[in-house]
């Protein structure tokens, strides 16, 4: 199996110039700005679900006794955080977005105000309206199933549905459309100017208000277009981002994912980052929604839970073999140095040392140990040997911590290591040969040496 060079260069410098694209940056950077509040939101939702996760004889009595009459206080921590989320992800994706603009573009941008911009817009999305009887109106719904006053439609158990994880597609457009707008109008100079003697924080807030008076025109004849059409923009968006999120929920469309993801880091690029831009919305949003009774699998963060284990490649299990096992020097000592960042998910040691990135001999278990170990994960969670994804775990938890918080149940520390286990297995007959043949080029080397 030999790649050209000229292949390797193509695929490198197109995912490259992708992954430095000013959008992904912002995607990223949203993506690590919910996971404290995930995990925050995580550790409440468990607290919520306690004789669930584990069911021991007599526990049940024992909650609701003592922690469980403070349950509702748990789901308002719940919804502060999880129930906010896509302001929090296309909050920080506009801040960001905008900070990129500002200094690579070097125009006068104010990050802060483009959030502030961003809230505004986000909310005038917000509410459900609908055109009747020659005039926009609220939607009012006092149903079990649909409460909606004053156009804002509610639940006990996420708060203000449309910002929490079910708006964050509508979220990341409407930031876009936020960014855009504000940099237009500041290339354009379409700004009130005051003299130099005026304070700092007075002269920031006049010189977004031709920028906000153009977001809030924009954003709502939008939004009146759309109620004329009887529609509104989650809905409209709602379509196209649902039927990629139905195809990632499958079995091969899972699996696709987690081969691109490996495949790109082969070549040296940063693979998750890439996917991660893509379907982090996605998990995000199947998360929520199966803490209200879907069930996805593609969800919180299968692959750092039950796929990934010991970092990209699956590697946890072959990094405690060639530990123990190896005969050759520099598997040895590549193995100590990589076996505690191992348990975290942290693998660059091995990427980067053994190494494992345009390395032809280890191109197949790399990418088809996770493909395994996802397989698994994948059949055990659908059907329902163990409960679905509700959290998201910190992506350097340890191996069956982080199948626990993700399911709250025992059973997900359980499937994480028999995943880590699938892994290996495919990991070991190539690794074995490549030790063999390391050792050989070593015993070759010490012969020429005397």
């Amino acid at each position: 199996m030999k790649i050209s060079d000229s292949f390797k260069e193509n695929v490198t410098e197109k995912a490259g110039k992708f992954a430095g694209s000013r959008f992904v940056r912002a995607i990223m950077e949203a993506g690590y700005s919910v996971i404290a509040f995930s995990i925050i939101g995580a550790v409440f939702l468990i607290l919520q679900i306690l004789p669930q996760a584990f069911p021991i004889p007599g526990f049940a009595t024992l909650y609701a006794n003592t922690i469980g009459h403070f349950t509702n206080l748990f789901q308002v921590v719940y919804n502060a955080t999880m129930g906010i989320l896509s302001l929090i992800f296309a909050g920080t994706f506009t801040y960001s977005y905008t900070k990129i603009y500002q200094e690579e573009e070097h125009l006068n941008l104010n990050p802060l105000n483009s959030l502030f911009m961003f809230f505004m817009a986000m909310f005038i999305t917000v509410p459900q309206l609908v055109w009747k009887g020659g005039s926009i109106e609220f939607v009012q719904s006092l149903s079990k199933s649909n409460v909606i006053g004053g156009g804002y439609a509610v639940s006990a158990s996420s708060g203000v549905t449309r910002i929490a994880a079910v708006g964050i597609f509508t979220g990341l457009v409407v930031g876009w459309l936020t960014v855009q707008i504000y940099r237009f109008t500041v290339k354009h100079n379409w700004s009130i100017k005051m003299p130099p003697a005026v304070p700092a924080g007075v002269a920031n807030s006049f010189s977004s208000l031709i920028p906000g008076f153009c977001v809030a025109i924009a954003v709502s004849i939008l939004n009146m277009l759309l109620v004329f059409a009887g529609t509104d923009i989650f809905k409209i968006l709602y379509i196209p981002f649902s039927f990629i999120s139905d195809i990632a929920d499958t079995w091969w469309g899972f699996l696709i994912i987690i081969f691109l993801i490996h495949f790109l880091w082969w070549f040296g690029i940063h693979g998750a980052t890439i996917m991660s831009s893509f379907y982090t919305p996605i998990v995000l949003a199947n998360m929520a929604s199966n803490k209200l009774g879907a069930d996805h699998f593609f969800a919180g963060d299968p692959l750092n839970a039950f796929v990934i284990i010991g970092g990209s490649g699956a590697t946890l299990g072959m990094t405690i073999w060639m530990v123990a096992r190896a005969r050759s020097v520099q598997l040895q000592e590549i193995g100590k140095a990589e076996i505690v960042p191992a348990f975290f998910n942290i693998n660059e040691p091995l990427l980067f040392g053994l190494p494992i990135v345009y390395n032809v001999q280890l191109f197949i278990p790399f990418v088809f140990a996770p493909l395994a170990s996802g397989a698994v994960g994948y059949f055990a969670v659908t059907t329902h040997l163990v409960d679905k994804i509700i959290a998201q775990q910190p992506w350097p938890t340890p191996i069956g911590l982080g199948g626990f918080i993700a399911t709250a149940s025992w059973k997900g520390a359980i499937l994480a290591i028999i995943c880590a286990s699938v892994a290996f297995v495919v990991w070991y007959p190539f690794i074995k040969l490549y030790d063999r043949s390391l050792l050989k080029q070593e015993q070759e080397q010490t012969a020429e040496k005397h």
